[in-house]
């Protein structure tokens, strides 16, 4: 149950990215609700992961699970760089992830 949370908090962190980015090129409340929103349930969802899982373990997968997604979501969509630094960088944060989470 531990990592079904973490999961949504994880997605949900995806949704506050997307809606921080909306909200600070247009704030208004349809940009903001996805921000406050997305951040407020992610937060809910790790604090829950925290009574199944090690905290260390779960945050550190929670946080890399939200920074890959963001940065490919930022690549994919809102036309940051796809440079091979980069791109290097985020199989690195997925790899450090899942070896967290196979040795928890």
């Amino acid at each position: 149950m531990g990592w079904f949370y973490v999961a949504l908090a994880a997605g949900f962190e995806v949704l506050g990215v997307i809606g921080l980015k909306s909200f600070s090129q247009h704030k208004s409340l349809k940009n903001g609700a996805p921000f406050f929103g997305g951040f407020g349930l992610s937060f809910v969802f790790l604090y829950l992961s925290f009574m199944h899982l090690q905290v260390s373990v779960a945050y550190a997968v929670w946080i890399g699970i939200g920074t890959a997604a963001a940065v490919l979501i930022n690549m994919l969509f809102f036309g940051e760089s796809k440079s091979k630094g980069r791109v290097i960088s985020l199989v690195i944060i997925v790899i450090g992830v899942t070896g967290l989470k196979a040795v928890s």
